[in-house]
Protein backbone atom coordinates (compact mmCIF):
# COMPACT_ATOMS: atom_id res chain seq x y z
CA UNK A 1 0.00 0.00 0.00
CA UNK A 2 1.43 3.36 -1.06
CA UNK A 3 1.17 6.09 1.59
CA UNK A 4 2.89 8.84 -0.40
CA UNK A 5 0.83 11.91 -1.13
CA UNK A 6 1.78 13.99 -4.18
CA UNK A 7 0.92 17.33 -2.52
CA UNK A 8 3.13 16.87 0.56
CA UNK A 9 6.77 17.61 -0.14
CA UNK A 10 9.62 17.49 2.31
CA UNK A 11 9.97 20.58 4.52
CA UNK A 12 12.32 23.23 3.10
CA UNK A 13 15.95 23.17 4.10
CA UNK A 14 17.34 25.36 6.86
CA UNK A 15 18.56 28.11 4.52
CA UNK A 16 15.03 28.59 3.13
CA UNK A 17 13.40 28.90 6.56
CA UNK A 18 12.54 32.07 8.44
CA UNK A 19 15.15 31.22 11.07
CA UNK A 20 17.88 31.40 8.46
CA UNK A 21 16.64 34.80 7.28
CA UNK A 22 16.72 36.03 10.89
CA UNK A 23 20.22 34.61 11.34
CA UNK A 24 21.43 36.41 8.21
CA UNK A 25 19.88 39.72 9.34
CA UNK A 26 21.38 39.44 12.83
CA UNK A 27 24.75 38.50 11.33
CA UNK A 28 24.66 41.46 8.95
CA UNK A 29 23.85 43.88 11.78
CA UNK A 30 26.61 42.39 13.94
CA UNK A 31 29.12 42.65 11.06
CA UNK A 32 28.14 46.29 10.47
CA UNK A 33 28.70 47.28 14.09
CA UNK A 34 31.87 45.22 14.32
CA UNK A 35 33.33 47.01 11.31
CA UNK A 36 32.23 50.50 12.35
CA UNK A 37 33.36 50.22 15.96
CA UNK A 38 36.52 48.17 15.47
CA UNK A 39 37.77 49.27 12.05
CA UNK A 40 41.33 49.75 13.31
CA UNK A 41 41.46 46.19 14.62
CA UNK A 42 39.99 44.75 11.42
CA UNK A 43 42.37 46.77 9.24
CA UNK A 44 45.31 45.53 11.32
CA UNK A 45 44.28 41.92 10.68
CA UNK A 46 43.90 42.28 6.89
CA UNK A 47 47.48 41.22 6.00
CA UNK A 48 47.08 38.07 8.08
CA UNK A 49 43.70 37.35 6.52
CA UNK A 50 45.26 37.68 3.07
CA UNK A 51 47.97 35.18 4.01
CA UNK A 52 45.33 32.84 5.43
CA UNK A 53 43.29 33.11 2.22
CA UNK A 54 46.10 31.55 0.13
CA UNK A 55 46.07 28.04 1.69
CA UNK A 56 42.30 28.12 2.07
CA UNK A 57 41.85 28.93 -1.61
CA UNK A 58 44.27 26.14 -2.51
CA UNK A 59 42.33 23.58 -0.47
CA UNK A 60 38.88 24.64 -1.64
CA UNK A 61 39.79 25.28 -5.27
CA UNK A 62 41.54 21.92 -5.64
CA UNK A 63 39.03 20.06 -3.43
CA UNK A 64 41.88 18.61 -1.41
CA UNK A 65 44.88 16.74 -2.72
CA UNK A 66 44.99 13.49 -4.62
CA UNK A 67 42.46 14.31 -7.31
CA UNK A 68 44.66 16.17 -9.76
CA UNK A 69 44.68 13.46 -12.44
CA UNK A 70 40.96 12.73 -12.71
CA UNK A 71 39.66 15.90 -14.33
CA UNK A 72 39.16 14.33 -17.77
CA UNK A 73 41.77 16.47 -19.56
CA UNK A 74 44.73 14.68 -21.07
CA UNK A 75 47.84 16.19 -22.55
CA UNK A 76 47.45 16.75 -26.28
CA UNK A 77 43.65 16.98 -26.27
CA UNK A 78 41.39 19.99 -26.20
CA UNK A 79 37.94 20.25 -24.57
CA UNK A 80 36.23 18.51 -27.51
CA UNK A 81 38.42 15.41 -27.13
CA UNK A 82 40.19 15.87 -30.46
CA UNK A 83 43.95 15.74 -30.49
CA UNK A 84 45.57 19.12 -30.89
CA UNK A 85 48.20 19.46 -33.59
CA UNK A 86 50.19 22.18 -31.87
CA UNK A 87 50.26 25.88 -32.64
CA UNK A 88 48.06 27.03 -35.53
CA UNK A 89 49.25 29.29 -38.30
CA UNK A 90 47.66 32.75 -38.32
CA UNK A 91 44.77 33.03 -40.73
CA UNK A 92 44.42 29.27 -41.18
CA UNK A 93 41.20 27.69 -39.86
CA UNK A 94 41.57 24.85 -37.40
Amino acid sequence: MNHEHPGHDAPPGFWRSRYAVGLIVVGAVAAYFLLTEHLAHVAGALPYLLLLACPLMHVFMHHGHGGHGGHGHHHGQDDSGAASSGPQEPGRPS
